[in-house]
């Protein structure tokens, strides 16, 4: 693990493979290694992959305030400067995918190519806010009922109801309530990039996910409309694409990357 200071946070990340710089930006309440740790095997081989922990997240340690885009695209950009003075590949998914498109329209020096997984562009979607806003209200009742709410829209319905015992135990229920987490679903609250989408140039691929309950994938089609530079690929799975459907993904990744 290694550390690099971006604004007022000590940002913590991973830096592993050989190769042109793969950064990996992880969602709401995950960390680096819980979204993609199990991917990493598929790209290290041909990539130096980094997997940064943004603020509220992992280790990375900031002063508490709330979340801001800017931080976060800094710190994450932070960690890829100091592993690789060259332009990196991008890869966000949910907030992670905001983030990496922020990233690109402002600073389109430093992003070579792009992904986008199950993100979004704007909050006034009444169904996706309405989502969101228990997800965040539940944080302030009930830990357990929060954790059991956000399982049922990060996953289809058919893959829930698929699972045996052992294993609906295994991915149901495990989401902790954390300062951290909390200050994340604030910030997915309230972030709004339409007007950043034009200024995308780098080739971008779009992966949306046919069955998402917590962002529907209405959000990742109106992304590949904005993004003149991009691909769209949509996939038979939930929210939680890099847990429930991870071959489809990484095939879809490599192929545009390759």
């Amino acid at each position: 693990m290694h550390q690099t200071t971006a604004g007022n946070a000590t940002v913590h990340y991973r830096a592993e493979g050989q190769g042109p710089g793969l950064l990996l930006i992880h969602g709401t309440g995950a960390t680096g290694e819980t979204n993609y740790g199990h991917l990493l095997k598929h790209f290290t081989d041909d990539h130096t992959v980094i997997t940064p922990d943004y603020a509220g997240s992992g280790d990375t340690a900031d002063d508490g305030a709330p979340l801001t885009l800017d931080a976060l695209v800094d710190q994450v950009l932070g960690a890829s400067g100091e592993v690789t003075g060259e332009p990196v590949d991008v890869v966000g998914f949910s907030l992670g995918a905001v983030i990496a498109a922020a990233a690109a329209a402002r600073h389109p020096e430093r992003v070579r190519r792009l992904v986008l997984i199950a993100g979004w562009a704007r909050n006034d979607d009444p169904r996706k806010r309405l989502g969101f806003q228990v997800w965040r209200r539940l944080a302030d009742i009930d830990p357990e009922l929060y954790s059991h709410y956000i399982s049922l829209l990060l996953f289809r319905p058919a893959f829930l109801a698929g699972l045996d015992e052992e294993s609906f135990a295994q991915w149901v229920g495990g989401a902790a309530v954390t300062e951290g987490t909390v200050r994340q679903i604030d910030l997915g609250l309230d972030v709004d990039i339409r007007e950043e989408l034009p200024r995308v140039t780098a080739p971008t691929l779009v992966v949306g996910c046919r069955h998402d309950q917590l962002v529907p994938v209405e959000h990742s089609r109106e992304l590949h409309e904005a993004i003149s530079a991009s691909q769209y690929v949509e996939l038979d799975s939930g929210h939680l694409v890099p847990a429930e459907a991870p071959d489809a993904l990484v095939d879809a990744v490599r192929t545009f990357l390759h």
